[in-house]
């Protein structure tokens, strides 16, 4: 349940800038800046917004980014608003001084008009040979020369002489003069007038021609100083062109968390582009925000604690523990106490009271791995435990009540081992409300170029090595392996090579056992077949060391007891 919480200040680097993130609810769930747009965190935008402000956000929840101008109190904002990973984030610029600006200059141009429709704020009268026979005190003020300096002169040799580059102009091109030749009237906004000490003013200036008698007999012109404006229009110019800007930033940090998460970082720790792993994280995303049991199906090493992972971080239960346990790793007199807990006395051994994992998970996930190993008896309590969300600990006879989502996830065929009477078939159909299939590596080898640069990557920053990549011939055997063991095992890999090499492009020659001549049988072994003879290389290349940092384990990326579980599956012999 979201609260209301009052907004918090949080100081920017610009005055002028705010941000907010909006969730998928419309709920605004984070502010920064130095002006309260929002009193609260964690409330709808209908309760600040109108219904056109409101359509932007829509908009970016669906993908598509939207601007619109807000004002709150006597201050204006260009918002900007794009979608984001978590609903859509927001970009506000305070743009009241454009907006005074704005307003100021329609005021200005405004009062002006009036002035000139009166007096005028500069005058010249001209006769039909354009000499100055007028000159009102603010022309004069205006251009340095006196009234007496300008009447009876030519007004354009005195200051209509240069354009605004210096060049000359011509007499005869002069907008001022062409209403006494065409009877008509002229504008201009675009020139600069110079005044007697050599500087020159941006103008806007009308000559209209002067009728008397029906004869043309001269013109007026009216002229301001438009300085303030044109430097209006600049800052004006300016700010918009900051905006953009703004706008262009955010667009391209937008495409820039849209290449991440769809390539690098899917859900976190998720990586790859192949189909296979798009429909997967398609089903994550659909179930990740209910509370339904998941089962995740797969093959050693292909990542199904990274699903788990994913699933619980995009839940309503992010904020509470994700508690593991890998129930293969656990022996049988002892896999109740670590899931159930244990009261002081409850076997030998129990010196006090211990919580199990059931309890540490209360509110949030708790992730059972390998859960076709559990023993049939402790099948009965975990089925309960799921069903009624509570239990008791080992030696009590007090139920524990708790509010705990269950993801599990099996190498094994579950379906096989109800038919052959190792696991319930009542707890086979309540976890497998909705089953995510794992694919293996070899089924994803589009993948691989990826996942081998990601983990150079982390094997650079683990062994302090310049690592930049892999050389050609290595990738391609990457690609052609079978990878039994997963993307664990492509791990191993790589990190064997990144301790190996002395250079910054590693090379796989020799890690891998055999390649060449499993290709040449793969396609008439069947996959349990594929994957004994593969255990049985690595076993050999380890003088038959399961355990430890030199054993087929470590080398297969399995658990110790998990590759013993498995080689008696597959019927080898101790």
């Amino acid at each position: 349940m979201h609260q209301d919480n009052p907004i918090e200040k949080r100081q920017v680097s610009n005055n002028f800038v705010l941000r907010w993130q909006v969730d998928h609810q419309q709920r605004i769930t984070s502010f920064q800046g130095n002006i309260p747009l929002f009193d609260k965190l964690n409330v709808s935008l209908k309760h600040y917004l109108k219904e056109p402000e409101l359509l932007v956000y829509l908009n970016a929840l669906s993908g598509k980014a939207g601007t619109y101008e807000h004002k709150s109190a006597e201050r204006y904002f260009l918002v900007c608003v794009e979608p984001s990973i978590d609903g859509c984030r927001a970009l506000a610029m305070d743009i009241t001084a454009y907006k005074q600006t704005q307003l100021s200059i329609t005021k200005l141009k405004r009062h002006n008009e009036l002035i000139l429709e009166a007096a005028g704020e500069g005058i010249y009268g001209l006769d039909i040979n354009g000499v100055a026979t007028f000159v009102n005190p603010a022309a004069a003020e205006m251009t340095g020369w006196s009234v007496e300096e300008t009447i009876g002169g030519s007004i354009h040799y005195k200051h209509h002489h240069s354009r605004v580059d210096g060049s000359h102009y011509p007499h005869e091109e002069c907008p001022i003069y062409a209403a006494i030749k065409d009877g008509e009237t002229h504008h201009v906004d675009d020139e600069v007038f110079w005044r007697k000490d050599g500087s020159c003013f941006p103008v806007e200036y009308t000559s209209t021609p002067i009728y008397e008698e029906g004869q043309l007999a001269g013109a007026v012109v009216v002229f301001k100083d438009i300085s303030e404006r044109k430097q209006s229009e600049q800052e004006l110019l300016s700010a918009f062109q900051e905006v953009k800007q703004l706008k262009e930033r955010l667009q391209e940090q937008n495409i820039y968390l849209q290449e991440e998460i769809r390539q690098d970082h899917n859900f976190g720790e998720i990586i790859g582009q192949s189909p296979a792993i798009q429909k997967l994280l398609q089903g994550v995303q659909q179930v990740a925000s209910t509370d339904a049991t998941v089962l995740i199906l797969g093959e050693s090493g292909t990542g199904k604690e990274l699903i788990a992972r994913a699933i619980h971080q995009n839940s309503t239960r992010s904020e509470k523990p994700l508690v593991k346990i890998n129930c293969g790793a656990i022996s049988s007199g002892l896999v109740e106490s670590e899931l159930f807990g244990h009261e002081k006395g409850a076997f030998t051994g129990a010196m006090a009271q211990r919580k199990g994992r059931f309890e540490l998970a209360d509110g949030g996930t708790l992730f059972l791995d390998e859960v076709g190993e559990l023993p049939l008896d402790t099948q009965v309590k975990l089925l309960r435990a799921i069903q009624e969300q509570e239990f008791e600990r080992v030696g009590s006879s007090c139920s524990i009540k708790v509010d705990i989502r269950i993801i599990t996830a099996t190498n094994r065929d579950l379906l096989e081992l109800v038919h052959e009477g190792t696991f319930r078939q009542d707890l086979y159909y309540r976890i497998n409300l909705f089953p995510l299939e794992m694919p293996p590596l070899r089924e994803r080898k589009s993948d691989i170029p990826l996942l081998v640069q990601h983990f150079i990557h982390q094997a650079a920053c683990k062994f302090g090595k310049p690592l930049q990549g892999i050389n050609q011939t290595g990738m391609a055997i990457l690609k052609q392996y079978s990878w039994p063991g997963n993307i664990r095992e492509l791990q191993n890999v790589i990190e064997r090579a990144a301790i190996l090499s002395n250079c910054k492009i590693l090379s796989v020659d020799g890690l891998l056992p055999s390649i060449s001549n499993m290709e040449k049988n793969e396609t008439l072994l069947s996959m349990e077949e594929l994957e004994q003879r593969h255990i049985k290389q690595v076993l050999a290349h380890t003088n038959g060391v399961i355990s430890g940092p030199e054993g087929a384990a470590h080398i297969l990326g399995l658990h110790p007891n998990t590759l013993r579980s498995r080689m008696l599956r597959l019927g080898f012999h101790f």
